[in-house]
């Protein structure tokens, strides 16, 4: 029920929770803590019975560490990025690393986006 509601509301859900979690990440480790996942969710109406949300922490914290990484969190969502969409990012990786140093430094990436 919960991967159908993201997939039904899209990438706009997704795109709120993202920066929600970083607003609310204050020590920028990219954790988040079981009870400020639960408000998220809840904050973003995909509020679920006790019982499930229990099972989606235990497929999110499969470290056992009481907190779950964010990008863990989408990869459970979403999963592998299909093929197609890896090439994208390897084409668009490589016109970023223009200087073909294997890292993109933030100067960089500010000469090839504008996010305004």
């Amino acid at each position: 029920i919960f991967r159908k509601t993201l997939h039904t509301r899209g990438a706009r859900v997704i795109t709120g929770l993202g920066k929600y979690f970083r607003q609310i990440d204050k020590d920028r480790n990219g954790f988040l803590s079981q009870a400020a996942l639960k408000e998220a969710l809840k904050r973003f109406h995909l509020e679920m019975p006790e019982g499930d949300f229990e099972s989606l922490w235990l497929i999110l914290d499969d470290s056992k560490s009481d907190k779950v990484d964010y990008g863990e969190f989408t990869h459970a969502i979403f999963g592998e990025m299909n093929e197609y969409r890896k090439a994208f990012v390897r084409k668009a990786y490589m016109k970023l690393d223009f200087n073909k140093t294997g890292s993109v430094p933030m100067v960089d990436v500010r000469k090839c986006y504008c996010a305004k």
